[in-house]
């Protein structure tokens, strides 16, 4: 298992209960998959360097997880698919 950082922007147009259920679900593919979330950090709403998606702002959350280095290429490809995650990236923790 390596550590990761992964961090998601969010739309900043669902209310609070909704970005929960966002979040919740890709901690939900990690650990299911044997991966183990570290940290969550969530960094609320701020503004956006250049519009995605119309967006000019994003609600952004932090993780740190373990997971095998095996299953990055797989959670990379099913969070493009969650809606409402307008940006994401995975970043390996150099230990």
């Amino acid at each position: 298992m390596r550590q990761y950082e992964l961090i998601l922007i969010v739309q900043p147009d669902l209310d609070e209960e909704a970005t929960d259920a966002v979040i919740t679900r890709v901690k939900s593919l990690i650990t299911d998959n044997n991966g183990e979330i570290l940290k969550t950090d969530l960094w609320g709403s701020k503004q956006l360097a250049y519009e995605i998606r119309d967006f000019r702002e994003g609600f952004y959350a932090y993780m740190e997880i373990s997971i095998d280095p095996e299953f990055v290429t797989e959670l990379n490809h099913s969070i493009k698919y969650i809606e409402p995650i307008i940006r994401h990236m995975i970043t390996k923790i150099d230990a």
